[in-house]
């Protein structure tokens, strides 16, 4: 929710639904924080496929009101806190997800939000990597841990575990002691090994239902035909998460056919959860991969990047530089 302050800002405003051409760089007034909330200096955005859709219009738009400033995924520094946010002082360097899947304005030099929406940034983390990790790294995280409850020694299968959320879950999955199979294209098969995958499927040349079976859990980002594949991947009893499940009919009738569960999901804020991934950071078991790197300008680019369905963990948006030159990298 975007309160306007006295000061003016750069941001990405689209005035209707549709293509790249509805972005442009604009000046808006910049937001102030009320109770409980914080205002932030966006150093970097990251750019996700519900950006894509919801530009489009085709997701969550009945709870967006045009003009339209896009994106949620933000690291920067604490400016300003409105009254009863002990959490931060200005100059703390945090990372968020805020608002979702409200606006929440991430394109843009500052934001406000509740202070439980952000967290610390962990030592050694740079902003660039920050801002790719909230909205990909609560999916994963909130998946496995809040709805699958991964333990040791489960099998689990992540889709498209090269991709944003993809090589965050392998992680996860991993540092929770299980057993971990991913999908991706022969050529990421090196990286996805590399993040932890005990084995790696190409599911260009393989049927992954056919190749792979008897899985506790399943962490699926696809929707149609791959989301009613993947039910057959699991044992009976076992889990399927899925984030397209509105956009699989008859997902859950036909899990029930074969025994198993799905579960439909959604991400939502969660600053105890972007503790614990930060966490995660700090002790060496998570890393976050940037594909590319865009200046706030060439958002359409890097929409355009994220279209493609091809890209290797996260694209992020240069916003802002960090004050003073203490931009921290792993």
């Amino acid at each position: 929710m975007i309160r306007p302050g006295g000061a003016l800002m750069r941001a990405i405003r689209q005035s209707a639904w549709g293509g790249t051409e509805t972005m442009a760089l604009v000046e808006v007034a910049r937001p102030a924080p009320v109770f409980g909330e914080v205002l932030v200096r966006v150093v970097a955005a990251g750019v996700n496929p519900v950006d894509v859709y919801t530009r489009r219009g085709q997701a969550y738009n009945q709870v967006l009101d045009l003009p339209f400033i896009n994106g949620w995924d933000v690291a920067g520094e604490v400016v300003e806190t409105g009254y009863g946010t002990p959490r931060f002082r200005p100059g703390d360097r945090v990372f968020g997800m805020p608002w979702f899947p409200r606006a929440a304005g991430g394109y843009a030099e500052y934001v406000t939000a509740p202070a439980r929406h952000f967290a610390r940034m962990p030592d050694g983390l740079g902003f660039t990597e920050a801002a790719a990790l909230p909205l990909a790294g609560l999916t994963a995280w909130q998946m496995l841990v809040e709805v699958a409850a991964v333990a040791p020694g489960q099998r689990v299968l992540v889709a498209g575990a090269a991709g944003g959320v993809g090589h965050l879950a392998v992680q996860i999955a991993k540092a929770r002691g299980a057993h971990v199979t991913g999908t991706a294209s022969a050529a990421k098969h090196a990286f996805v090994r590399g993040l932890g995958a005990d084995e790696v499927i190409d599911y260009t040349t393989s049927e992954v239902s056919g190749a792979v079976r008897d899985m506790d859990v399943v962490v699926q980002m696809f929707g149609g035909r791959a989301g009613l594949d993947a039910l057959e991947c699991l044992r009976p009893g076992g889990v399927l998460v899925s984030a397209q499940a509105a956009w699989t009919p008859g997902l859950h009738e036909r899990a029930g056919e074969l025994g198993v569960r799905a579960v439909d999901y959604l991400v939502d804020p969660d600053g105890a959860g972007l503790g614990a991934l930060a966490g995660l950071v700090a002790d060496g078991r998570l890393k976050v991969h940037v594909d590319a790197v865009f200046p706030l300008a060439r958002a359409a680019a890097a929409h355009d990047r994220v279209a493609t369905g091809r890209t290797t963990g996260k694209i992020v948006l240069a916003v802002g530089e960090p004050a003073g030159d203490e931009e921290a990298r792993g």
